[in-house]
């Protein structure tokens, strides 16, 4: 079962972090003000990150899964 696996729950909470961040960025993008002009790249660059960690986890997980 996939909730059993430690890894597919590491990654499920790194894809919602992702989300989570996406949202925030978003939502202070759309109000505009001097947070975003101060965070705005910022923001952008924890997204990246936390994306890429995202991705090498699921990547890491179906490689996983495929071999046994």
């Amino acid at each position: 079962m996939l909730l059993s696996d430690p890894l597919f729950i590491v990654a499920e909470i790194a894809s919602i972090a992702v989300l989570g961040i996406l949202v925030f960025g978003i939502g202070s993008f759309a109000r505009g003000g001097e947070f975003n002009r101060r965070n705005a790249n910022r923001l952008m660059r924890w997204r990246l990150g936390a994306q890429f960690v995202a991705v090498i986890l699921i990547v890491a997980f179906a490689w996983f899964k495929t071999r046994g």
